[in-house]
């Protein structure tokens, strides 16, 4: 089990707390960490109306805030963190400007489907959109929206289940819990953190999140349709991210060991996983790999998994294809580059987590805990 403090709640979006914890917790008595989660979660739910009408504050300093996730647009680099923050540069991440954004709810993942359509997603379910390549955000979607749609498509699924009930005895009772849970969900708050967003043409893209939200867009994300209970995820399992293979095959990467593969995005299957820990990326080199919790790291082989032994057992979450040789950061500053079939240290870690990572020029962008941090692709910090 992840236990954490409320510093580490605050910095790092990966340690949502596991639906069957939630469940330990119900069975026994109230320890210190479990009052500790409860306050936090009841304070942020009290301030979600807030983060999702007042626009991101103007920051002093740009390069020293959480930052968790990181795309290139041409030439053009976009970052986005906390409190709103959608930073961009234009000099290979010398300088940083940043943007104009609504809301100042904590980014998770931004995405650009092409050279000027760009997205971000996170906390609160909320969903901006930019047309001038990170410049400025409009907002989208927000969760209290997303558990509408949520709502809607689980109701309308029972109904049609009802109508042949013995048949579908099993999955009646299993539309039922989920229903119950989401009406429970948009009672409650906006939404659940969303993850990721992946676009595979200007008009379809994904949205996943924690819980098992999943959602589908065939308009270029004018309108999304839920899509989670269409997924082999009873459980509910969080979906930490949409990964498209060079092949075009799309694979999500869940919590708890649950992988999911599809050729056209509406039909999923389970994939054997290598391990029951959480997956937070992937890179494909001389072959496609798979990264998780305390170091886990797999390459795929036929059907299966090759396990691949890191120096350290840090948690990996970001990771890039450079030159033809994967990079991968993560928790306490690792920093890791692909050598033959074995990864090795590239600089020397920091005390600080590294979240994700882009090339630009001939240096690593890389931002996590300390904001941007610049490293040279021959190694050593700039």
């Amino acid at each position: 089990m992840l236990l954490f403090d409320k510093k580490a709640y605050t910095k790092l979006y990966c340690l949502i707390i596991p639906k069957k914890i939630i469940i330990g917790l119900r069975m026994r008595s109230l320890s210190f960490i479990s009052l500790l989660m409860i306050t936090l979660f009841f304070q942020a739910g009290v301030l979600r109306a807030d983060r999702l009408l007042l626009p991101a504050i103007e920051q002093q300093s740009l390069t020293d805030l959480l930052l968790l996730s990181i795309t290139k647009v041409d030439q053009r680099l976009v970052a986005v963190g906390e409190q709103g923050v959608i930073i961009y540069s234009d000099d290979n991440g010398e300088t940083w400007h940043q943007a104009k954004v609504p809301v100042s709810t904590l980014f998770t993942r931004v995405h650009f489907f092409d050279n000027r359509q760009g997205w971000a997603v996170g906390h609160d379910g909320v969903v901006v959109h930019s047309s001038d390549r990170g410049e400025s955000w409009s907002k989208k979607f927000e969760g209290s929206q997303l558990n509408s749609l949520r709502v809607k498509a689980l109701a309308a699924e029972f109904e049609r289940l009802s109508v042949n009930s013995e048949q579908y005895a099993d999955q009646l009772e299993e539309i039922e819990y989920q229903l119950d849970d989401a009406r429970g969900a948009a009672d409650e708050a906006p939404s659940a953190p969303l993850l990721d967003i992946y676009f595979t043409d200007q008009k379809t893209g994904y949205l996943l999140g924690s819980y098992g939200m999943f959602f589908i867009t065939d308009d270029g994300g004018r309108s999304w349709h839920y899509r989670g209970h269409h997924l082999p995820n009873p459980e509910g399992f969080h979906l930490n991210k949409l990964y498209q293979t060079g092949d075009g095959q799309l694979l999500i990467l869940g919590e708890a060991g649950l992988l999911l593969e599809s050729v056209d995005g509406t039909a999923w299957q389970a994939v054997e996983s290598p391990y029951e820990g959480s997956f937070f990326t992937a890179v494909e080199t001389d072959g496609l790999y798979l990264m998780g919790l305390r170091g886990n790291v797999f390459k795929r082989k036929g059907m299966g998994w090759e396990p691949i032994v890191l120096p350290h057992r840090s948690t990996i979450t970001g990771a890039a294809a450079i030159e033809g040789k994967a990079y991968l950061v993560g928790q306490g500053g690792a920093l890791l580059k692909q050598q033959g079939d074995r990864f090795i240290p590239h600089s020397d870690r920091g005390l600080l987590s590294y979240a994700d990572l882009v090339v630009a020029g001939n240096r690593l962008v890389i931002v996590g805990e300390n904001g941007v941090s610049r490293v040279a692709l021959s190694g050593g910090e700039q």
